[in-house]
Parts: C-alpha cells; structure tokens; sequence
C-alpha cells in the first residue's frame, strides 16, 4: 500500500500573509515575493520588484481576505473584507513607519465573520502633515473562529462502504501526517473518481478545484491540490483533499448534509497517488490545530487513537 502525503496549501493552515506599503503622497505601488513566497506590495522599488501604478485595493488570487486601504485628507482608513464561506480572524501589523500613528494601535487581532463584509480595522494618521510620511502593513490571516469549541462527534466515513477503501495513513503518520495541522489525518485510498460524501454537516468555506497534476515535490506541488474546507456549527472545520480536477460538486457558502455528495476523489497537489485526505481543524488564535476524530465505517470505528 502506498504511503500517502497531503497537501500543504489549506492543510497546512492557510496562513495567507500579504504586505501592503505605500506613502501617503505617492502614486506608485511595486510588487515582488519574498523567499518565502509572501507578496508584497511597497511604494519603494527594491530587488526583483515590479512597478505596478497600482490604486489600492490590490486583492491578491485566491486570499481570504482582501486588504482594503482608502486614502482620507488627514491619512488612510484601513479595511478588510472576508471572502470564504466562514469566519476568519485577522493579524495586522505595522511596518517602516515614518510619522503616522494608528487607532486602534496596530498588531491588532479581529475576526471577520462570513459574508464578504467590509470591516474597518484600522484608521492611520499623519503626525505632522507637512512631513513627509509613510508606512508598511503585514496581514495574516487563518480559517475559524478561535474561540469555538469543537464538540466530541462521530464521523461517518465520507466514502460509500463499497467504495474499496483503505487506510493508507492515518494519525501521526510518519511519512506527513507529523505537523500539529495534520497530526490528526487520515488517508483514504481509493480508486480516482470515487465519490466523495459529507462526513458531518456543515458549510462550504473553501473550495479548490482547478488543479489537474500531482508530485512528490512539496515545493512544486504542495500548493496546488484541490479540496473543500467545511465548517461545522460547532466551528471546528473538516477538509477534504486532493480531489479531482472540476471535482468539486459545493460552492461556497453553500449547506451540506450528512452524506450529501461533495465532490469526487483524484490525485492533486503534493501527492503520491490516489486518496481522499481527511482531517478535522480548529482555530487557536492564528494558530490552524488538527484534533482527533473518532469516525464509523461499515464494521464500528476505524482504528485511530484518541491522543
């Protein structure tokens, strides 16, 4: 049987960070990636930058949360707008301040509720208006309410029983499930196109579906598998990934129920072959944590430790 990886783009947290700097009497905005993938938008050309002559929002493909910073005579009023299917918290944080102060001070947590609302989370002043003034802003955002409490559930499997699985990686499992996001995984291998089914109700938060290859290069594939994040009423959330190509049958925002069809198996993102990845997340404060599960299969429970 082959041993399983996961995908590392929502699996591993979702943690989105994006970097937002411009000075207040400036026009033009400069893109570039740092090393460690995370865009920046700054209103200072540097290595490997590229000018834009961008307005500000600049939301980037496939974010949570769109940064949103509206110029006023006396500074910048800064929102935020959630746009999956759950709530969001939020970490924004100041950077290359010249001569601005911030209400409320900034780090700030906050949390945006579902419904692509417009928050304000921050409001920038200039110190000294005839001086010249700028500043950098870091947003961080994670899937879930962190202060929701998961309830003890039992989850019924999310393939039909004659579906052939088999587990090929389950709880702490060497080869990726060892990080406290995945900790509590389970694969599922079974044939691709194999259907996929709700293994609790809930609501679609997240979907990908537009990925159509696997490898077993984490820094190659590990951000490009598709899957479906649904979030429960308790607020822990349950993923589903490495799903076909256009093998996702839920949109977001949308309620499924117990053993309602979500989508199809496949062989997505970092991957060695055919399975369903399943795991159960929670919030706990910009921190993505995997909990254990107990599920019910055809024979009782799968053999997945408690702790």
């Amino acid at each position: 049987m082959p041993r399983l990886s996961l995908c590392q783009r929502l699996l591993a947290g979702l943690l989105l960070t994006l970097a937002c700097a411009l000075a207040l009497a400036g026009n033009d905005v400069y893109r570039s990636v740092d090393e460690h993938g995370n865009v920046q938008f700054t209103d200072h050309p540097g290595a490997n930058a590229v000018r834009l002559n961008a307005r500000l929002p600049i939301p980037e493909p496939g974010a949570m949360v769109e940064l949103q910073v509206d110029r006023t005579p006396t500074g910048a009023d800064v929102y935020a707008s959630n746009r999956i299917g759950g709530p969001v918290e939020i970490e924004l944080k100041l950077s290359d301040a010249n001569n601005i102060d911030t209400l409320p001070t900034l780090p700030v947590r906050q949390i945006l509720a579902a419904g692509n609302s417009r928050v304000l989370v921050t409001r920038i002043g200039i110190i000294a208006p005839e001086q010249p003034a700028g500043y950098g802003l870091a947003l961080a955002a994670m899937p879930g309410d962190p202060r929701s409490e998961a309830r003890a559930v039992n989850y019924s499997l999310p393939l039909n029983d004659n579906s052939g699985w088999q587990i090929g990686q389950g709880f702490h499992g060497g080869f990726s499930h060892h990080d406290e996001q995945n900790l509590y995984a389970l694969d599922l291998v079974v044939p691709e196109g194999t259907p996929v089914l709700a293994a609790r109700a809930g609501v679609v938060m997240q979907t990908e579906s537009g990925f159509d290859r696997a490898g077993l290069s984490a820094e190659k594939f590990g951000d490009r598998a598709n899957l479906i994040r649904i979030v429960h009423d308790d607020g822990s959330m349950a993923i589903y990934a490495h799903l076909q190509e256009n093998g996702v049958f839920v949109r977001i925002g949308q309620r499924v129920e117990l053993g309602q069809q979500i989508g199809i198996t496949g062989n997505t993102g970092f991957s060695s072959g055919p399975h369903l990845h399943f795991c159960v997340q929670v919030n706990r404060g910009m921190r993505l944590v995997s909990i254990p599960f107990r599920m019910v299969g055809p024979n009782g429970y799968l053999p997945l430790p408690e702790h």
